[in-house]
């Protein structure tokens, strides 16, 4: 019997196998108003999709309104944020935007091109099994509830979190899991192929890397088949809507007029070509204005701009397709010029300057103690220390524009996470290297490949500050053309390809394998063999970077910049913390403000030391050993005679230690009284001989040097 809702809806369920847990599709249970929403739940995972478009285009855009967001819940994991001062939730985190961005790429380009009607997907977690990462899911309650909307979206799409577990690849991997893994890849896609790529990797070859992407393909073709079910018993109704495309009659009069002044003329390199572009854009718009008239032409400027552009693309697409020529005269395989320098700044702890054809980034790196690594608090897990940070900062100036100047947006904290993820497998331990790191890519200008020109420049600068890396990594930006079915694979990829053509595959890693991937399509989904193809054409392009990068600086600088904090650490017994840290933090402060010097504890015994002068260092360890010292037999201590009995004496060796040394245990010689040989207050160096199973201490002070 059919299940009715309240307003006497049928409640419509689809349920389907996925990865090997039962995936359920709902709608008509929640989310009367919407234009259409979806409940979608999978194990204790319960996310509700929403999709809302407006009833008309807008006009004047010349670009597709869609917002796509994730939304954090606390409650859905149990928890109360560990804020102390908020406890609703705010600004999304850097993590759901990221996560946004990630379930937003392989959907944007599914739309048709001139659609402008406002397009706004959330995807709430209400619910969350802590065994997976709900993101997921989420993707695909965004893409169902887009594909009972009626607008024009050649979904759906469905995406799997790919882990390797034992050597097999496994989909919903626990956390543990995923740490334990050398690969965490998202695959997105449609029921023809593969939209979306994204990865953080532990140098993992290309051939591994492909046969995911297969795997992944396959697996995640269950949730296409319930959405494609879901929408054939809803019954959608398709919206109607209007494209905003360029009058055909302009464009032919545009291409007409270009058809002379393209090709050959423009093959230049940059900045040479974007001049050349500005130059004739100028001219065109004079020309059109004065054949049109001023009145009309100002009415139309847009479309007449729009069809410039699309003839420009459509050149790029001409010249590689049958030419195998780039817009600025390079070979397919051809990277641009390359230019770097390190230590260009000379107060920060480290810096680098890369520079790939008109594409530069500039470096900084700033060392510090580990409490000031960021903690982090989300809905996923509890609070986290990010120790490793990468702010990536791309202002108006760096394209041309007057752009006011503003917090970073999606684009930039995921440019940053993207330089992040393929820098972090390389860093050393924090065992070996106590210090939080902040790693921020001041782009300077931009041309294409600037995620790339950060990973870059980051490593650079790293081993400028003296960071000890394991190995460096270089990044190159792919790109791709269609003609038909014959794919063009294009090596570190600018603007102008990037614009016309349909795909950007950015892939880093070191010598010996991938450490990062990010891959957005602009067609309706590539076969594995395509991406395969990209993948192991980046490989020799990021060998031809590293190698300049090399020969630039071949190694970390063997010592700190003499303004970066000294850090020194030492483990000591859990149990003896309360000592170094005092009551109500006295002891701790008082060693702070004797020395100079910054300490941090962890909770499983490890003390951080830094200062800026190893005076301060070595005064603060002396101390922090005096009072967390363990006793150790056959050590030779300086102590003080504390109190004299007749059959021995007490002396302590350090702070709260006390041992006795029997009078038989005072000299190589017979002594008749403790006095004779020992006075209270004396300065006497004693060894450990024994300690008893009450934790007793036996000191001598015989055949001591």
């Amino acid at each position: 019997m059919a299940t009715i809702n309240p307003y006497g809806k049928e409640i419509i369920k689809v349920e389907t196998q996925l990865a090997g847990k039962p995936l359920t599709l709902e709608v008509n249970r929640v989310g009367f108003r919407s234009t259409a929403s979806v409940l979608v739940t999978y194990g204790g995972t319960v996310v509700l999709g929403t999709a809302m478009v407006s009833k008309q285009s807008i006009s004047g855009m010349d670009y597709f309104p869609l917002s796509i967001d994730y939304e954090e819940k606390f409650y859905a994991s149990g928890k109360i944020s560990g804020s102390r001062f908020v406890k609703r939730e705010g600004r999304p985190s850097d993590e759901a935007i990221l996560i946004g961005r990630l379930i937003d790429r392989p959907i944007r380009p599914l739309f048709p091109k001139g659609y402008r009607q406002e397009v706004q997907t959330v995807a709430t977690v209400l619910s969350m099994d802590p065994d997976f990462r709900p993101d997921m899911v989420a993707m695909i309650a965004a893409s169902a509830s887009l594909m009972l909307t009626g607008a024009p979206f050649d979904g759906p799409v469905a995406g799997l979190r790919i882990a390797q577990v034992n050597g097999e690849f496994k989909a919903f991997a626990s956390p543990e899991e995923r740490d334990a893994s050398d690969l965490d890849l998202v695959v997105a896609g449609t029921a023809g192929g593969i939209t979306m790529v994204e990865a953080g990797a532990n140098e993992v070859s290309e051939e591994v890397v492909a046969d995911a992407l297969a795997w992944a393909y396959d697996a995640y073709q269950p949730a296409i088949a319930a959405q494609i079910e879901l929408a054939k018993k809803v019954g959608v109704t398709e919206l109607s809507y209007e494209l905003i495309l360029p009058n055909e009659t302009i464009q032919k009069a545009v291409d007409a007029w270009m058809e002379d002044k393209i090709g050959e003329d423009l093959r230049k390199p940059y900045p040479e070509r974007n001049e050349l572009v500005s130059t004739l854009r100028d001219q065109f718009h004079a020309a059109m204005q004065e054949s049109v008239g001023d009145d009309e032409y100002k009415s139309l400027r847009g479309e007449y701009e729009e069809a410039f552009t699309m003839a420009l693309h459509k050149d790029v697409r001409k010249g590689i397709v049958e030419h195998q020529l780039r817009p600025d005269g390079r070979k397919l395989d051809e990277i641009r010029q390359l230019s770097s320098e390190v230590g260009v700044l000379p107060r920060t702890h480290g810096s680098a300057i890369f520079t790939r054809g008109i594409t530069q980034g500039l470096n900084i790196i700033t060392l510090a103690p580990l409490s000031f690594s960021q903690m982090v608090d989300t809905m996923e897990q509890n609070d986290y220390e990010r120790r490793y940070m990468h702010h990536y900062n791309a202002p108006g100036y760096t394209v041309g524009e007057v752009r006011r100047l503003s917090g970073p947006g999606r684009r930039e904290i995921g440019h940053g996470y993207l330089a992040e993820r393929a820098v972090e497998p390389v860093l050393p331990a924090i065992e070996d290297f106590p210090y939080a790191i902040r790693s921020v890519t001041e782009i300077m200008s931009q041309n294409g490949s600037t995620s790339m020109a950060a990973t870059c420049s980051s490593i650079l600068a790293l081993m400028d500050a003296g960071v000890p890396l394991k190995a460096p990594v270089s990044g190159i930006a792919m790109g791709l053309m269609l003609d038909g079915d014959t794919p063009y694979v294009l090596s570190d990829i600018a603007d102008a390809e990037d614009f016309a053509g349909d795909m950007d595959f950015k892939v880093t890693g070191t010598e010996k394998g991938i450490t990062a991937i990010q891959m957005d399509m602009k067609v309706h989904g590539l076969p594995v063999e395509t991406l395969k193809k990209a993948l192991e054409a980046a490989k020799p392009g990021r060998a031809h970077i590293l190698k300049h990068m090399l020969e630039t600086l071949a190694a970390p600088r063997a010592t700190l910049s003499p303004y970066a904090p000294r850090i020194e650490k030492i483990m000591i017994n859990p149990d003896k913390i309360g000592a170094v840290i005092g009551k109500g933090g006295e002891t701790i402060n008082r060693i702070t403000k004797e020395t100079g010097a910054q300490i941090d504890i962890s909770d499983d015994g490890m003390i951080t030391v830094a200062a800026v002068d190893t005076a301060s260092i070595e005064q603060a360890l002396n101390w922090i050993k005096g009072l967390t010292e363990e006793p150790e037999i056959g050590t030779i201590y300086e102590g003080k005679v504390v109190t004299i009995k007749d059959f021995g004496a007490f002396i302590n060796i350090m702070p709260g230690v006390d041992g006795m040394a029997h009078i038989s245990e005072l000299s190589n010689d017979r002594v008749e009284r403790v006095e004779d040989v020992l006075k209270e207050g004396q300065i006497v160096k004693a060894k450990l001989i024994g300690i008893d199973d009450r934790g007793r201490l036996s000191l001598s002070l015989k055949n001591i040097e």
